[in-house]
């Protein structure tokens, strides 16, 4: 066999293969065995009609299509191989030349992983916020554990802000009572602006058994968006009464002695909180300004094909969750359709580029995935996505998705290298020091997932086989 490649463009190929008919002899027997196997011929035993009789009776070009048919995968793969490229998505495949006994001759043209060119990232500069707590961050901090540990208690009075009310609600659009605008028994706190607009306003001054009427937008259901006429009957109030902010507090709410003891775990949680925050900046950072510093040409249909799995899944298992349609969800963002399909765009280019420099990052700095690593991670994946360890790798090993997993890993290093390089200041021009790898290697690892589900569409698109 005989094959050259033709660059078309920087990510996309022509392949031209010739190949000895003596070659084909293998796929030849095959088609005559398949053939045998699925016809029948008056005088002969099923499977031994010899070969002369099956080109008499069904021809030699349906033992040809069969066979080249059978060979196309064969030959393509090892032309692939001998020109060492990295196809995405199936090739367009054209026999040029089919001469029984003599040659066989085709054009494969298919997308390629383009060559990338890594500079040296060693120059990179990225400031992030400071990590910074103040008495005031840490007073709400001990507030808000104040408010879970708040009790309630009846009262025979008119409901005031802070409040906990019981209310039905039955909302009405043009007259008529929705079927899912009705709802009993719920318990709302006076003031918190988590219901609908209109309703603090409403209750406030209502004991029980008080009834009132408001007019108001509704943020979800059958209705949404809608101007309603919204009736809310009070039946009973509670006021809410805080703990004391002292030593027995702190005593009730943690395992701390005192208020200062609590107080100082809660500055010291903070802090960890605002360092992750600030690793997970800074790694951000550092990616967008090595993509900024490498050319990445994109395939149009491994793009267009990215967009159109990323929009899927938005629509069918993110908003679907939520109760929300595509329409809803533009309205809530407050963004048109060609906003969202240029944020879209934006989104699959960044994605499918990043998976490009940092695969080749692993390649350059020749960065391996060890066992212990990729068992680490996947417990991390199993959490987020709510499934137990076992679960998860059983379902990821029935969907044959560990190489994405290692995958995963290894551009997570290798974005690691890359930000270890960088230079990171915070907003008080101080270094900051991300060598704590506790604190930065899920952050680092997280980088390269958004572009999982165009992995995914490549893998898929590779299995795909040429056929004639």
């Amino acid at each position: 066999m005989k094959s050259a490649v033709e660059n078309l463009n920087p990510t996309r190929v022509r392949l031209t293969v010739e190949v000895p008919f003596e070659e084909l002899k293998p796929s030849l027997d095959a088609a005559y065995k398949k053939i045998n196997q699925q016809v029948t011929v008056a005088g002969f035993r099923k499977g031994k009609i010899p070969a002369r009789v099956i080109d008499q009776r069904f021809g030699r070009g349906a033992v040809l299509e069969e066979a080249v048919n059978d060979a196309l995968p064969k030959f393509y793969t090892e032309a692939v191989n001998e020109g060492d490229l990295n196809p995405l998505g199936q090739p367009e495949v054209d026999i040029t030349e089919l001469k029984d006994g003599e040659l066989l001759a085709f054009t494969a043209e298919v997308d390629i992983r383009p060559a990338i060119e890594i500079p040296d990232y060693s120059g990179i500069e990225v400031e992030v916020d400071a990590v910074e707590v103040s008495d005031e961050d840490v007073d709400k901090s001990v507030e808000q554990l104040r408010e879970r540990f708040a009790s309630t208690s009846a009262v025979e009075r008119a409901a005031a802000e802070g409040d906990v009310v019981t209310i039905d609600l039955e909302a009405k659009v043009e007259g008529e009572v929705l079927e899912d605008g009705v709802a009993s028994g719920v318990s709302y706190t006076v003031g918190s602006g988590e219901l609908l607009d209109g309703i603090d306003e409403a209750v406030t001054g209502l004991e029980a058994g008080g009834t009132a009427t408001f007019t108001s937008e509704l943020k979800g259901g059958s209705a949404e968006g809608k101007e309603a006429e919204v009736k809310v009957d009070v039946t009973a109030v509670q006021s809410r009464e805080l703990p004391e902010l002292d030593d027995e507090f702190a005593q009730l709410a943690s395992e701390f002695d005192t208020l200062e003891e609590l107080k100082a775990d809660s500055r010291k949680r903070l802090e960890q909180m605002k360092k992750y925050e600030q690793a997970t900046q800074a790694q951000e950072k550092v990616l967008d300004a090595l993509i900024a510093l490498v050319e990445v040409p994109i395939p149009e249909k491994l793009l267009e094909d990215e967009i159109q799995t990323r929009k899927h899944n938005l629509e069918h298992h993110q908003l679907q969750q939520m109760g929300l349609d595509i329409e809803g969800y533009l309205k809530i963002q407050n963004k048109s359709a060609e906003e969202f399909d240029a944020e879209l765009r934006e989104q699959a280019e960044k994605g499918i580029k990043t998976q490009f420099i940092l695969d080749e990052l692993v390649s350059k700095e020749q960065l391996s995935v060890g066992q212990e690593e990729l068992t680490e991670h996947l417990m991390r994946r199993a959490q987020s996505s709510g499934m137990s360890p076992d679960q998860f790798a059983q379902a990821v090993v029935e969907g044959g998705q560990v190489p994405m997993l290692v995958g995963e890993v290894a551009r997570g290093k290798a974005l690691a290298v890359v930000v270890e390089a960088a230079t990171v200041k915070d907003t008080n021009g101080e270094t900051v020091d991300l060598d704590e790898e506790d604190e930065t290697a899920e952050t680092v690892e997280a980088a390269s997932e958004d572009a999982a589900e165009g992995e995914k569409a490549d893998e898929a698109a590779g299995d795909e086989k040429p056929e004639a």
